[in-house]
């Protein structure tokens, strides 16, 4: 549900994001749902990759996944509501969802991984980004994962 969400981005479909058949390409529904988590880094006030200097890790994608429940086109308007939903030790998953007005179009998830950016072994997620996250949003912190 579209309420459900604290943070909220709009994004323009732009001319070159229409596919053939009129409607958005699918793959650039993942580039959505980066621009929207960069900017929800901005909105907590950890813009990245300023948020992980120092830290001693960095945060890699290891899974993504997208329902589509409807299509956008060229010119629409797109709220796209980011949450983190868990942190786990090492691990945090972002909820994304995508609306046109109130029609739900997209469900997604993306999963990060804390990890060393030299070896890129798993590493705790920083206490910075756990603190700040829980701060903004109800989130269990530090989970099992």
């Amino acid at each position: 549900m579209k309420d459900n969400f604290k943070f909220r981005h709009r994004l323009r479909v732009r001319w070159a994001e229409i596919d053939r058949q009129g409607i958005v390409f699918n793959g650039h529904y993942l580039t959505y749902f980066d621009v929207a988590i960069t900017e929800y880094w901005r909105e907590i006030g950890l813009p990245y990759p300023d948020a992980v200097t120092g830290t001693g890790a960095d945060l890699y994608v290891v899974k993504t996944g997208i329902e589509y429940h409807a299509s956008a086109e060229y010119d629409d308007w797109l709220d796209i509501g980011v949450r983190v939903a868990r942190i786990g030790r090492s691990s945090m998953t972002f909820d994304v969802q995508i609306y046109r007005g109130s029609e739900h179009l997209i469900t997604g998830v993306v999963v990060y991984v804390a990890a060393d950016p030299a070896t890129r072994k798993s590493v705790p997620v920083p206490a910075r980004l756990c603190d700040a996250v829980c701060a903004f949003e109800p989130v269990d912190p530090r989970g099992t994962a």
